[in-house]
């Protein structure tokens, strides 16, 4: 999609991100939350401490898609990063969650992370699990009937991981 910028995202975006993670949490299909979750728990989620989001916007600005990167864990785990996407229903399939990828990476690899992993991706979503393949991440575990999806009933989640730097080339570890 050619016509679309991806940039921080700020308090101003709020709005359409809260409608975007609405309407993820009123089909129960990918995301842990559900659609009791407060609009202040949102944008804790979007815009809490360590928490660096972007937006994918249109030309014309509306706002089409949104990640959130972050650590993965603290001390020890830092190096390694994690992140959540979601896409606007009436632009999936137009390519903005292959560009929300593409630029995560990136931004990741910039913000000095070594690795990233994704703790919870849902088995059923087909589209993500290949998206993040293609992408380079590998399935590096299978957590049985951990999420309860709103059709299907309790299915699986991956833990999907991938190197962002050779580890031969990673900075030395302190004490």
């Amino acid at each position: 999609m050619k016509d679309m910028q991806i940039r921080p995202a700020g308090d101003q975006d709020f709005d359409a991100m809260w409608s975007i993670f609405c309407a993820h949490l009123a089909t129960g299909e990918s995301y842990p939350f559900t659609t009791a979750t407060s609009r202040d728990a949102g944008h804790a989620y979007w815009f809490g401490q360590g928490v660096s989001s972007f937006v994918a916007t249109s030309n014309g600005g509306r706002v089409l898609g949104m990640y959130r990167l972050l650590s993965n864990q603290v001390g020890r785990g830092h190096h390694v990063a994690n992140a959540s996407f979601m896409v606007s229903p009436s632009a999936q399939g137009a390519g903005v969650g292959r560009m929300l990828g593409e630029h995560c990476l990136g931004e990741a690899r910039a913000q000095g992370y070594l690795a990233m992993q994704f703790n919870h991706v849902v088995s059923t979503n087909t589209a993500a699990v290949r998206l993040w393949k293609k992408l380079g991440f590998s399935i590096v575990g299978t957590l049985p009937k951990a999420y309860r999806h709103r059709r299907l009933g309790y299915v699986d989640a991956y833990v999907m991981y991938q190197l962002l730097q050779d580890p031969d080339h990673w900075p030395t570890v302190d004490a």
